[in-house]
């Protein structure tokens, strides 16, 4: 099982967990079956569609699986997949 790590924000999803280890065999894996274990959280980091929210960013080991193969990136036990909302704003 990978382990997921969620951000201070989304842990109100996962009641109060900072990590959840979830199985999968890639990224897409991975995010389907949190969204079976924690459905609130799913909704927070995917669209109705089921693809990635632009502003959430995945990390498998701390590399982007953007910059990866994406939803396709393999995912075996030891992996750490790092949930990483993007903030915006600055000095005005």
């Amino acid at each position: 099982m990978a382990t997921v790590r969620i951000p201070t924000p989304l842990r109100a999803f996962t009641g109060g967990a900072d990590e959840v280890t979830i199985e999968g065999t890639t990224i897409d894996g991975v995010v389907a079956e949190l969204g079976t274990a924690h459905p609130d959280l799913k909704a927070r980091i995917c669209d109705a569609e089921g693809k990635m929210r632009r502003f959430v960013n995945l990390y498998k080991n701390d590399e982007d699986v953007r910059a990866l193969e994406g939803g396709n990136t393999a995912v075996s036990n030891d992996d750490v997949i790092a949930i990483v909302p993007a903030i915006a704003g600055g000095l005005q």
